[in-house]
């Protein structure tokens, strides 16, 4: 048995998890969803470690491994870092084992990584720098409309007349929203026009990785918003790509999952060859 924490970094959040793996079978002990709003992440992270560990009545001498991903690579107190396509991959596998894709859809930017039926990395593609495909601008979005991000995806769904939206960049598609608004156009059509472009850009990176096997996973931070899920599909179809884009309630967690269970599996192989003091 091996008990080992995920810490899966973000540029809005910073999720814990806490997992002990006997071979292929995994018991999720306890986890944690911090949001860092302008707190020290490495503070942060630490806070987060030490009450998944309160949480599971356990020691940090009962950790084998903790596993940072994301922007954790300065975590001091990690036992090694992965890189998050491996660990999203991973932990789209462990929430749904049909996953052959995931996007990744974060505060900064989008991704899409084709996997395979283990959760290795295949290939990925990434939105470009421009925010007007990330859950900040979204973020941004919502609080001009006075709305709720809870509330965002149930409206979307709503819309009967979707409002164009510019998917070039964020400024000119949050002025895209102000001049909607002065035209009196509804929150519901102006979310789904702001869903629709997101999806655009989205998808595009599916069909470059051509991901036409299994599901497609959706993790990050955005990964439950029903609405943009619906637009994300309905792109989809529209561009020809043979999969359906799925989420899972834990779809936020699937960083860190990944990166606990990554981190699982290499103590067992340094166990295996004799190499521990590798990973101490």
């Amino acid at each position: 048995m091996t008990t080992s924490i995920g810490i899966d970094v973000g540029s809005g959040c910073i999720k814990t998890v806490l997992f002990k793996t006997d071979g292929d079978n995994y018991e999720w002990v306890a986890r944690r969803n911090d949001k860092i709003r302008q707190r020290d992440p490495k503070e942060l992270a630490r806070r987060a470690y030490d009450e998944v560990l309160e949480e599971a009545g356990l020691k940090e001498s009962d950790i084998q491994y903790t596993a940072t991903t994301g922007d954790g690579e300065n975590i001091t107190f990690s036992t090694g870092h992965f890189y998050s396509m491996t660990t999203h991959g991973r932990g789209a596998i462990y929430l749904n084992p049909e996953s052959r894709s995931v996007l990744d859809m974060g505060a900064l930017n989008g991704r899409a990584v084709k996997i395979d039926g283990q959760g290795k990395v295949l290939t990925y593609r990434m939105t470009s720098q421009c925010a007007s495909g990330s859950g900040q601008f979204l973020e941004n979005i919502s609080r001009y409309l006075g709305i709720a991000q809870n509330e965002i995806g149930e409206l979307s769904k709503q819309a009967d007349n979707p409002e164009d939206v510019s998917s070039i960049c964020a400024v000119l598609a949050e002025t895209d929203v102000i001049n909607m608004v002065s035209r009196g156009i509804s929150a519901p059509n102006i979310l789904r026009g702001i869903h629709d472009s997101m999806a655009g850009r989205l998808v595009k990176l599916l069909r470059v990785i051509k991901a036409n096997e299994g599901v497609t996973f959706l993790s990050g931070g955005l990964a439950l918003d029903e609405g943009l899920m619906d637009s994300i599909n309905a792109s989809m179809v529209k561009m020809k790509i043979p999969t359906k884009a799925v989420n899972h309630p834990d779809s936020p967690y699937a960083g860190a999952i990944g990166a606990a269970i990554w981190g699982a599996y290499r103590y067992e192989k340094l166990a295996e060859q004799g190499s521990l003091a590798i990973a101490s």
